[in-house]
């Protein structure tokens, strides 16, 4: 019965084009953003959706710490946090990580998920009577955080701080509330109304939560984020972040004062139930962590090549999401049968890597492809993507930028 169950979902799921495969891609060390597929013999293809945004993976200077901690402590970190699992590096790590973002302290989880996940939780379940008010568009793991708690919640529009407001202003000013909120959104490569945001949540009294996942590391001074760049960051109350996206290992954190660390610290099931990080892992974050903060060379080549790969697009007529203005270029193809196929015929007529987003990541309708352009991506890679990607369009009749964009308008 429950075998046949599960297989009823499946098969609605193949139906409607939303199931979702591996594509096994070894990438080869010092040579990214090139991919083996499959361990075949054939010439290697070229990623373009890797969330190593900077290509600090490959960075000689994380690798060999890297080296040097499995070396010297071996593989595994031993436990949790709270049972043998604080090796030295740990103090380090959070010590930059609280430097990097102007805050007292910060606390690593293993994951950017489970930082999000833990944290919220925590916050829910501590401050009593908090409701939390979230964007529409937060990522799966707030989302997640918060539906597991009983607490009161409310959703804004994306970027409406009208509706924000509007929805703080039905709450004594005495009652606990906490506004959840993304800087860089990463299936539409928008920007939040940070400062906006901040103004409203302190005129409605209102801890703030901002998720800086996707802009650590590429924005701001030292890479410290959006916030930073707007010289903001000392009124947000919570930041989070990842160390597998732009630092290239994995990981996530949060940066707070020195109490809600210690609260999240001590009460977050998802923190103190949870092996910590290898030594290996942490050491190579804190590495890459410290070269980010003082090299702009990986954030500038990276915003010249997205600026350089947004005007070939544009020149190729291929549809960028308007919404885009960052790093992130989502490219509209608007049904998800033929964001597969593309995808395929990418793959194998191009050697291009790209992966087809679909329902649930991105509402029906707006299938895409998550582009980004990375330091080491090279300008030939880059115009071969341009002119690879229209003559995949023109092979499906998939519609360009000029046809796409004016129904809209229409």
């Amino acid at each position: 019965m429950y075998q046949s169950l599960l297989r009823q979902q499946l098969e609605l799921l193949k139906s409607s084009n939303q199931y979702r495969t591996f594509t096994t891609l070894s990438r080869i060390c010092g040579r990214y953003p090139l991919a083996k597929l499959d361990d075949s013999e054939q010439d290697p293809v070229v990623v373009w959706c890797s969330n190593d945004y900077l290509g600090m993976s490959q960075h000689p200077a994380v690798r060999r710490e890297m080296h040097l901690a499995l070396e010297r402590h071996g593989a595994g970190s031993g436990g949790s946090r709270n049972i043998g699992g604080s090796h030295q590096l740990y103090a380090r790590l959070e010590n930059s990580l609280a430097d990097w973002h102007g805050k007292e302290a910060a606390l690593v989880f293993p994951t950017g998920f489970g930082s999000n996940d833990a944290t919220l939780q925590c916050l829910l379940r501590q401050i009593p009577d908090c409701v939390v008010v979230s964007d529409a568009l937060n990522h799966a793991s707030i989302v997640n955080g918060i539906r597991a708690t009983s607490n009161e919640r409310r959703v804004f529009r994306h970027n409406d701080v009208a509706h924000l407001e509007e929805i703080l202003s039905g709450y004594p000013l005495e009652r606990p509330k906490l506004v959840v909120f993304e800087s860089i959104y990463s299936m539409d490569g928008d920007i939040a109304p940070i400062a906006q945001i901040l103004d409203i949540t302190r005129r409605y009294n209102a801890l703030t939560y901002l998720d800086e996942v996707h802009a650590v590391g590429m924005y701001g001074p030292r890479g410290a984020g959006v916030a930073a760049e707007l010289g903001l960051a000392d009124r947000v109350d919570i930041i989070q972040g990842t160390m597998a996206k732009a630092i290239g290992v994995i990981g996530g954190y949060i940066a707070a004062s020195q109490f809600i660390v210690d609260a999240v610290r001590s009460f977050a099931t998802g923190f103190i139930f949870t092996t910590s990080l290898p030594p290996a892992i942490t050491a190579g974050c804190l590495a890459s962590i410290e070269h980010l903060k003082a090299s702009d060379n990986e954030r500038q080549r990276l915003h010249a090549h997205t600026g350089l790969l947004r005007k070939r697009l544009d020149e190729h007529d291929i549809p960028v999401m308007p919404c885009s203005q960052t790093h992130v270029l989502p490219v509209l193809v608007g049904e998800a049968e033929r964001c597969k196929a593309a995808a395929q015929r990418l793959l194998n007529t191009h050697g291009i890597y790209l992966q087809p987003i679909n329902y649930p990541s991105v509402p029906v309708g707006t299938e895409r492809f998550r582009i980004n352009a990375t330091p080491n991506h090279s300008h030939a890679q880059i115009e071969h993507l341009a002119c690879a990607l229209r003559e995949t369009f023109e092979h499906f009749a998939i519609p360009l930028a000029s046809v796409a964009f004016a129904q809209e308008v229409a």
